[in-house]
């Protein structure tokens, strides 16, 4: 498996906000944006969600 920078699907919403500001303007034909929508559907169908954080998990650190 191919490893990114990104580990896990969630995005804090600090992060969420600051994408959007940055992205906010932007043109692209709709051809970039099929081939941006296929790349990224592949890209994400390789990053797990993160395990769920319950009190069986608190004592392997």
């Amino acid at each position: 498996m191919t490893k990114y920078k990104r580990q896990y699907r969630e995005l804090s919403d600090e992060t969420k906000r600051k994408l959007s500001q940055s992205a906010r303007g932007r043109k692209k034909p709709e051809w970039v944006k099929n081939l941006i929508r296929q790349g990224m559907l592949a890209y994400w169908a390789t990053v797990e969600n993160r395990p769920e954080n319950n009190e069986d998990n608190t004592d392997e650190q």
